[in-house]
């Protein structure tokens, strides 16, 4: 692979992003792929922004993405994903977990949530779109839900086949917790088409 590939999560606070990058990545690298990753916490033990950068190909230089450099932007939250649509190539990828959490504007009174967001970006990008929250209820723990939305990007960027998933997952998460997490993950593989 010659190219280098950039993929931006984002979401609140809470979600499993830094979880759910360290599985993407451990996975990349296990694949013999050169990877770097970054993160920004902001105010995450306040229902603040988090984001984290995985950049992956032959050699990577630096964890940043720029502006207008992602492959694919990965949301667990909605309105994040407006946030950082701009860090999107024009023929890149989103993928939103449809799922949200009321920032304190809103819980205040103050702020409506925005409405119109994920038909807004699909209008302009490639975009999937599922309920990851959903899908963890019926597996029968929330926590999933991070994972759910790693297993939906592996898809959507053709990466299921590189390496054993599971056992990234067996090696990332505590003991107890690995059964429900495969689960998850192949849950969040057949939402991408």
């Amino acid at each position: 692979m010659t190219d280098n590939k950039n993929i931006l999560l984002c979401g609140v606070g809470g979600q499993g992003i830094i979880l759910a990058s360290k599985i993407l990545a451990i996975g990349l690298i296990k694949a013999g792929f050169d990877v770097k990753m970054s993160e920004v916490h902001g105010m995450a033990q306040r229902g603040g922004s988090v984001t984290t950068q995985v950049r992956y190909g032959e050699k990577v230089h630096s964890p940043i993405i720029g502006k207008g450099q992602a492959d694919v932007l990965v949301s667990f939250e909605t309105m994040e994903t407006s946030r950082y649509l701009d860090y999107v190539k024009p023929e890149g990828r989103v993928v939103i977990n449809e799922y949200q959490i009321p920032s304190a504007p809103i819980l205040s009174g103050v702020a409506e949530y925005p409405k119109g967001v994920i038909e807004a970006i699909s209008s302009k990008l490639n975009t999937t779109v599922f309920k990851a929250a959903e899908l963890a209820e019926g597996l029968g723990n929330l926590k999933t839900m991070n994972v759910i939305v790693v297993g939906a990007l592996v898809k959507a960027m053709g990466l299921e086949n590189i390496v054993d998933w599971n056992e990234v997952i067996k090696e990332t998460v505590k003991a107890h917790f690995v059964d429900i997490n495969i689960k998850a993950f192949k849950l969040g593989m057949d939402q991408v088409k």
